[in-house]
C-alpha cells in the first residue's frame, strides 16, 4: 500500500480550530488518566488560548493525502509560524496529528520544583513546554512523530526561548524513548501533577 503524503503546518485560528480541539480530544482520551487536574475542558474551550502566537505558543498540524510521498515539513512550514503558498488543507487531507508549544511562567508548587526553579540556567519566562504530541493510530510508524518535534522544538529555538519542559506519563515508554532521542533529560517536577508523572527538560 502507498504511504500517504503527510506534511506539516501551523494551525491557523479560528480556521482550523475544529481540527486542533478534535485532535486534543484524542490526545485526552487515550490517555489512562483523566486531564482534569489540568483544566483541560477550560483549554478546548479557549483555543488557541496559551498557544497562540501573540503569547509566544504555536499548534502544528499533520496532514495525509494519497501519495507516495514520505512525511515533509519543508514545503509548508516556516519557522515564523507562518503558512507558505501551498499550506492550506485540499479536500482529499485530513488532520492527523498534532504538536504543540506555549510559553511557561513557573509558580513553584513544591519544595522539589521550588529548588529546579531556583537552580535553572534560564528565566522562567524563557522556558516553553510541549504539548499535545498527538497522532492517530492509523498514521503512527510512518516518521510524522519525529517531523513534528522537528517543527517543535526549531520553532521554540527560533523565538528564544532556552529551555523546553514536558510531562509524561512513566507507563508511555514510546514517547518516552522519543523525548529521550531529543536530548531531553529527566527532572524534578515543575508543577503539580498528581499522577506517576515523568518530568523532562531540554536545553534549546
Amino acid at each position: 500500500m502507498a504511504k500517504p503524503s503527510v506534511h506539516i503546518r501551523p494551525a491557523v485560528f479560528p480556521d482550523d480550530k475544529q481540527d486542533v480541539a478534535r485532535l486534543f480530544l484524542a490526545y485526552a482520551q487515550s490517555l489512562p488518566i483523566s486531564l482534569d487536574f489540568q483544566n483541560f475542558e477550560d483549554e478546548l474551550a479557549a483555543l488557541p488560548g496559551k498557544y497562540a502566537a501573540d503569547k509566544g505558543g504555536a499548534v502544528w498540524l499533520a496532514y495525509a493525502s494519497p501519495g507516495e510521498s514520505e512525511p515533509d515539513s519543508s514545503t509548508s512550514t516556516s519557522l515564523d509560524g507562518g503558512a507558505k503558498a501551498n499550506a492550506g488543507q485540499t479536500t482529499d487531507e485530513q488532520a492527523i496529528g498534532c504538536i504543540a508549544v506555549r510559553p511557561f511562567f513557573a509558580t513553584p508548587t513544591t519544595a522539589e520544583s521550588a529548588a529546579l526553579l531556583a537552580s535553572s540556567t534560564s528565566p522562567t519566562t524563557a522556558s516553553c513546554e510541549l504539548k499535545r504530541l498527538y497522532l492517530t493510530p492509523e498514521s503512527r510508524g510512518l516518521g510524522v512523530a519525529k517531523v513534528l518535534m522537528d517543527v517543535a522544538v526549531a520553532h521554540a529555538r527560533a523565538l528564544g526561548y532556552k529551555e523546553m519542559l514536558l510531562d509524561t506519563l512513566r507507563t508511555m515508554t514510546p514517547a518516552r524513548r522519543l523525548y529521550e532521542r531529543y536530548g531531553f533529560e529527566e527532572t524534578g517536577s515543575y508543577y503539580h501533577n498528581p499522577e506517576d508523572a515523568v518530568f523532562y527538560r531540554l536545553a534549546l
